[in-house]
């Protein structure tokens, strides 16, 4: 069960366009007498949601291992696996209402080599789609259901009891052009391929024999991620494709800042720039992040677990003036002043009690604290936080949270999560969770 709620005095004059509305359908007409698609920012929403991942170990002897997992989901999106039941037209669902059957996706597929490598180090090689192999204390960045497609690379080793490095690389695929992009023009445009290239260092420490820590550093880089100005030309209709149409991200929850990426010359055609204004929107700002991940436990009152965790993130390729002179959003005044969007994120939280993923008993129990702050260029909107004020950046605030196990495989969890955005016009939003899981 999940409830929105919104309190009063948020700005709904037309001021939070939905970016990836538009730039997953045809262009929006930005010269023309209707509102652009709109995220809702007014009115409280319930749904009640259903999740369901079955997946498989395959043991291929000799070190190498496959896996494959299934997962539900209102649409392809890789930040969620919940299916708003009933929810048909919602987020992309075609499928659903009147007690239609639901859709299932390929939600992992890799093979992975492990071995060791010399005394006391081990080398693991992943290949495919996989779980996010690079360690993280909160999800200002990385929502827990992302998944990533490519090749990782980590590298462990135990100098001495209690001591552990790590080495973490990889590079992931995010976005490859189509190879009859556009399909009707018989002259094709240049390839736009996106990537993501990273790697992190790490550090597993015993501090006394009741406590121990885990920290990270790691540097972001992504290739072709932002969006880049067109070639001049004249849209007749919504069907003429820009020359950097690719450009534009084809999922993105909200909060990072957006440009235009269509050149549209004024001619006769279009009135001199006064009709047939087709236009999508790419990523304004660069992104080059550095991240620093941290985890303290203290285990004095096992099995009550004491766990602080922080987390901090900038945006190395953020530059202010140049995203002042193309963004459309994430303005001071109302959205008529000055960019006022920023390039960092953090985040502290406490957690008492047992990891819920360590739940094996009835009656463990576990409660968590955390704030967060998420500047709109911080981190790329599409994979963070898909619950914390609706998913995205440009927001702070605070969660709550509480889990228990019913039994070995059953628990029960609820959340709350209060979330206030940073720049741009006025939004707030709070959100209910209860979640019941079952795992076999």
């Amino acid at each position: 069960y999940q409830s929105f709620m919104f309190p009063d005095g948020n700005n709904n004059t037309g001021v939070f366009p939905n970016f990836n509305a538009i730039n997953t359908g045809a262009p929006f007409d930005v010269s023309g007498t209707i509102f652009s698609p709109q995220l809702n920012v007014d009115q409280n929403r319930t749904r009640e949601l259903m999740r369901m991942r079955l997946g498989f170990d395959i043991d291929l002897e000799d070190g190498f291992t496959a896996g494959i997992r299934l997962a539900s989901g209102t649409n392809n999106a890789p930040v969620s696996t919940n299916q708003t039941l009933g929810g048909v037209g919602q987020g992309g669902q075609t499928q659903g209402g009147s007690f239609s059957k639901y859709q299932m996706w390929l939600d992992r597929a890799f093979i992975k080599y492990e071995a060791s490598l010399l005394e006391h180090a081990n080398v693991l090689l992943l290949l495919g789609r996989f779980d996010n192999p690079f360690m993280t204390s909160s999800q200002i960045m990385w929502d827990d259901d992302v998944g990533l497609d490519g090749i990782a690379l980590k590298l462990s080793d135990q100098w001495s009891p209690g001591f552990k490095t790590f080495l973490t690389g990889g590079a992931f695929p995010v976005f490859n052009t189509d190879f009859n992009y556009p399909s009707n023009n018989p002259s094709k445009y240049s390839s736009y391929d996106k990537y993501l290239f990273a790697a992190q260092f790490g550090v597993e420490f015993e501090i006394t024999d009741d406590i121990d820590a885990k920290m990270g550093i790691a540097l972001y880089d992504w290739k072709n991620i932002e969006g880049r100005l067109s070639s001049p030309f004249v849209p007749l209709n919504d069907t003429d494709a820009g020359d950097t149409d690719s450009s534009r991200p084809l999922f993105a929850q909200k909060g990072n800042t957006y440009r235009p990426i269509r050149n549209i010359t004024p001619s006769a055609l279009n009135g001199f720039g006064t009709t047939n204004q087709w236009q999508y929107f790419g990523l304004a700002s660069k992104f080059r992040q550095i991240a620093w991940s941290g985890r303290l436990n203290f285990n004095h009152w096992e099995p009550v677990q004491v766990s602080l965790m922080g987390e901090y993130v900038k945006n190395l390729a953020f530059d202010r003036a140049a995203i002042n002179a193309v963004a459309v959003n994430n303005r001071s005044g109302g959205g008529a002043g000055n960019f006022d969007g920023g390039d960092t994120a953090w985040y502290m939280g406490v957690n008492v009690g047992k990891a819920v993923s360590a739940f094996d008993k009835r009656g463990d129990w576990a409660v968590g604290i955390g704030y967060r702050h998420v500047e709109s260029d911080a981190v790329v909107d599409a994979f963070a936080d898909s619950n914390f004020g609706g998913g995205g950046t440009n927001m702070e605030g605070y969660s709550l949270n509480a889990a228990m196990a019913l039994s070995k495989r059953t628990t029960l969890r609820v959340a709350y999560m209060s979330a206030s955005q940073i720049s741009g016009p006025s939004l707030r939003s709070d959100v209910f969770f209860i979640d019941l899981n079952a795992r076999f």
